[in-house]
């Protein structure tokens, strides 16, 4: 039993120094590979900048919740700002970045994370895109927060994804809110989420 015993606490810790060596390994790797999408979808979303946004990350503490805003200038000209929000949709936490002009117009939006359904939550990543169904390009949501059309709004929902659409549409509202907060638009009252967003439904109607 004794020999057991050693053998088993010997195999563990051989383990858990293997384990910690390869996390070691893999740390740099995996922070470079995050740092290049993350600018990556900076330059997609609020394009023609100069300047360093991700270097010049802001943090705006906003009810309770961080959000971090990469402001983007050209030839030392303020153009706009790229905005990381969350809110929780059908799956779990969906993070979208968002980018908005001086005005806070939205320019574009890219999903960084999500945990919906393949095939219906998961088309937030193009649904909203311009030209497409819910198409969102050169809304401001200074004007007034974006809601689905279910609920009285001007966007179009995901077919068959309406707790996820809303779940999307309040990430990009509060993103908007923490631009605001931060200085970053022309002056607008900051919008808030919709309180529809937190509703629920059954799965038969979402996904």
């Amino acid at each position: 039993m004794t020999n057991m015993l050693l053998v088993l606490t010997g195999v563990t810790m051989i383990s858990v120094a293997l384990l910690a060596y390869v996390n070691e390994l893999t740390k740099g790797p995996i922070a470079e590979a995050n740092a290049k999408a993350l600018s990556e979808a900076v330059k997609a979303v609020v394009p023609g900048f100069d300047n360093d946004p991700i270097a010049e990350k802001r943090v705006q503490e906003l009810e309770g919740a961080s959000y971090a805003i990469y402001p983007a200038t050209k030839e030392g000209q303020y153009i706009g700002a790229a905005v990381e929000a969350t809110s929780m949709g059908f799956g779990g936490e969906l993070k979208v970045l968002v980018g908005f002009d001086a005005q806070g117009n939205i320019l574009d939006y890219s999903v960084l994370q999500h945990a919906e359904t393949p095939g219906l939550g998961s088309k937030s990543a193009d649904w909203f895109k311009q030209g497409n169904a819910g198409d969102i390009t050169g809304m401001n949501p200074g004007q007034g927060a974006l809601t689905v059309s279910k609920d009285g709004g001007q966007v179009n929902a995901i077919t068959a994804s309406t707790i996820t659409s809303r779940a999307f549409l309040a990430a990009i509202n509060k993103a908007y809110a923490a631009f605001a907060a931060a200085g970053q638009a022309a002056p607008a009252a900051a919008a808030e989420a919709p309180a529809a967003a937190a509703e629920e439904e059954t799965p038969s109607a979402n996904e």
